[in-house]
Formats: structure tokens, C-alpha cells, sequence
């Protein structure tokens, strides 16, 4: 981005010119550095062409980038390079365009004198409130590398945890995908036809066929406003969604469904708990651990309990009795919780039990999995044989009376 600046220089002269910096502050910076004080300084207006416009959806920065990028930081921190000459490199070696310009502007905030995490935290939507705190901790403990390899660990761990739950949904979101369309396409499209011939004949028609012949007539008369009230039900609760009642409504139910919820439990739990021993193992303090890890556990009801037991905490009560009190946290986890309180070794405790509930997360997918692999060949299976039935009979009853 380049800036317009008006400066004087040790003799008083006035100096006008052009920087090209990430952000206003760098820009400053740049021209301080050369000995100006400013008296004005302005972004330029860049006009871009259509063949130079860059759209951001498709150039979001990778959760797996993160991980890789915080590997590299650690790898170079051992080898004793500095801070400044790290991201410089990282940012050379950058892919994705938008990490480039993200790492480029840490640079030019590390050489105007700020510290890392403060260069990080201008950049909230790619480096989290806890992962900032993580990097604050290392700089104060002289541990950076430490700190990283921490970050990369952890954030793989959530990566690999998040990612299988997704993918078990992706091929029974296909299958039932493809069915339902397949299924308004035969009954939009090829039972009407068969449908006027099968009533022209006079025969008396199965119930199960009335059924299919009066589903078919039902969605090619209405289609237009099936397709109106859908896509009104859509944007209804996508704002109904976007409101604090809404949001947190959809959060509870996320938890609370039948089999899906005890998984989303077990992946907030996750989280919670491997937030919460990265950032006391690493010498955060447990209110501050507790303050972050409400931020970014992505759920309010969890949250909103987080919150009250920092509140709690604060006031002097143990963690463990805290968060004992509410029916969405375990008994076995505020029991361990309790024991590792006592024995000074919450962090060790709460890795234990982060490594126990990824290992449930993994055997209610694979379940899940396995459970609705044969259901769907079960359900698909019903559903064709119904429609195909409900065809061929009559036709075949019709073949048999000429």
C-alpha cells in the first residue's frame, strides 16, 4: 500500500514523497527511520484493474497453513534467527498471497520496535486470542520455540480432530444429496408422464401408487412455491441465526441432539481441555487460561459457563468445584480436574483428558460412520423400491389385461 507523506528533515527543509508500507503506523515508521518528522501522511487512492483485482474468498489462509507456519517459526527459533530475519524469510517463501501480505506486515511492525505478539494481535482474524496469549507467554518466559512447537502441536491436534468429523459427514451429505435430487427428478419429470397413462387406462391403482401419483402432482403444481417457502425458511433462520437468541438456540441444540450432540460435546470438551493445558504449561495463569479459552471455544453455552467459572475463580473458589455444578461438563472431568488441583498438576491432568476425549471423538465417528453406511443402503434401497414398485406393478397388471 503506498502513502503520501509531507515531512522536514534536520535543516527544517520540507520533503514530500511516496512509502510503500502494509498500514499507516509502518509507514510512519519508515519515514521516522529516515531521520523526517511528518507532518501529514496519506493513503494513495490505487485504482486497480479488472485483471488486478484479487477476490479475498479465495484467498483465505488455510487453517493448515497456520500449523505448517508455526512449525517453521519454531524450527528457525532453534536455530537461533532472530524474529526479524524469520518472518522476512517466511513471508519471501509464502504461497498464499494473503499470508504474504499478513507476514509482511509483522515484519514492518517488528522493525518499528514491536514485539511479536503485539505484531500478531493486528491480525486477529488469522492468529487467535489464544494463540497470542501462547506467544505473549513465550516472550515473557524466553521460550519462543518452545511456544511454537506448542501452537503447531496443538493446532494439528484440532485440525486432525475437526477435519475427520467433517469428512464423516461429507459422503452421507453426498448420498442423500444425490438421492433427494434424483427423486424430484423422477418425480417431476418421468412420473407424471407414466402417471396419465397408468390413470387412461381406468384400472383400479394400488394405494402405495396413489401415494406416488399425488406426491408427483403435488411438487410439479407447487414447485414454484415449495422453492419460495424453502429458500423464506433459509433466510429466516439464517437471521434468526445471526441474533445473540438465535446463535446460542443453535449452539444448545448442537449439544443436545441425540448421538450428534454426545459428539459435540466431546469436541468442545476437546477443546476446552487441551485450550486449557497448553496455556497452564505453558506458565499462563489459570484465570487468564480460563479467560481465553471462553473466547475460542466456539460455543456459548460452554462459554457462558467459562465465564461464570472465571468469575468464580476470581473470587477465590476452585476450578474444579465450579465447574462441577453444570450438567454439560462430565463428573470424571471435574473429579480429574480436582485431583490435579490438589496435587499442583492441572495441566499434566487436563492433557489426559484431552487425549481421552480425541480418542472418544474418534471411536463416535468411526461408530456414526458405521452405523449409517448400512441405514442409508437400508433408506435408499426403501425409497427406489417404492417408486419403481409403484410403477412397474400397475404396468405390469395392464400388460397382463391386453
Amino acid at each position: 500500500m503506498l502513502f503520501n507523506y509531507k515531512a522536514i528533515d534536520q535543516h527544517n527543509t520540507t520533503r514530500e514523497g511516496v512509502v510503500e508500507a502494509t498500514n499507516i503506523d509502518s509507514a510512519i515508521a519508515r519515514v521516522q527511520k529516515e531521520g523526517y518528522t511528518i507532518i501529514s501522511i496519506d493513503p494513495v487512492d490505487e485504482k486497480k484493474s479488472i485483471l488486478d483485482f484479487e477476490i479475498e474468498w479465495f484467498q483465505g489462509i488455510k487453517h493448515k497453513e497456520i500449523v505448517i507456519l508455526s512449525r517453521q517459526i519454531a524450527t528457525l527459533f532453534e536455530a537461533q534467527v532472530s524474529a526479524l530475519r524469520i518472518f522476512r524469510l517466511l513471508a519471501s517463501e509464502a504461497q498464499n498471497p494473503q499470508l504474504q501480505r499478513v507476514l509482511s506486515a509483522v515484519v514492518d511492525d517488528l522493525q518499528a520496535g514491536s514485539s511479536i505478539s503485539r505484531a500478531l494481535s493486528a491480525h486477529p482474524e488469522i492468529f487467535s486470542q489464544f494463540y497470542i496469549n501462547m506467544v505473549r507467554s513465550g516472550e515473557e518466559t524466553g521460550s519462543l520455540e518452545k511456544t511454537f512447537m506448542y501452537l503447531a502441536d496443538y493446532l494439528d491436534r484440532q485440525y486432525q480432530v475437526v477435519t475427520k468429523a467433517k469428512n464423516a459427514m461429507i459422503y452421507p451429505a453426498f448420498v442423500v444429496g444425490v438421492f433427494i435430487l434424483v427423486m424430484s427428478l423422477m418425480l417431476t419429470m418421468v412420473i407424471p408422464k407414466v402417471a396419465k397413462i397408468l390413470t387412461d387406462s381406468g384400472q383400479e391403482l394400488p394405494i402405495y401408487t396413489k401415494f406416488v401419483i399425488g406426491l408427483s402432482t403435488f411438487l410439479t403444481e407447487s414447485l414454484t412455491w415449495i422453492i419460495l417457502v424453502l429458500a423464506a425458511a433459509v433466510f429466516a433462520f439464517w437471521r434468526f441465526a445471526q441474533t445473540e437468541v438465535g446463535a446460542r438456540f443453535i449452539d444448545e441444540l448442537r449439544i443436545s441432539l441425540p448421538y450428534f450432540g454426545d459428539l459435540q460435546r466431546k469436541l468442545y470438551l476437546t477443546r476446552i481441555c487441551d485450550n486449557l493445558s497448553t496455556m497452564l504449561t505453558s506458565g499462563i495463569s489459570m484465570v487468564q487460561a480460563i479467560e481465553v479459552t471462553a473466547e475460542v471455544v466456539d460455543n456459548r453455552v460452554y462459554k457462558e459457563i467459562l465465564e461464570f467459572t472465571l468469575l468464580e475463580v476470581k473470587g477465590g473458589r476452585s476450578f474444579a468445584d465450579t465447574i462441577a455444578e453444570y450438567p454439560e461438563i462430565p463428573g470424571v472431568l471435574a473429579q480429574m480436574a480436582k485431583v490435579g488441583e490438589e496435587t499442583g498438576r492441572l495441566g499434566d491432568i487436563l492433557d489426559t483428558l484431552a487425549v481421552f476425549y480425541r480418542r472418544e471423538v474418534d471411536n463416535s465417528i468411526d461408530t456414526l460412520i458405521g452405523l449409517i453406511e448400512p441405514a442409508m443402503i437400508v433408506l435408499l434401497g426403501l425409497g427406489v423400491g417404492v417408486l419403481l414398485a409403484s410403477v412397474l406393478m400397475p404396468i405390469y397388471n395392464l400388460t397382463n389385461t391386453i
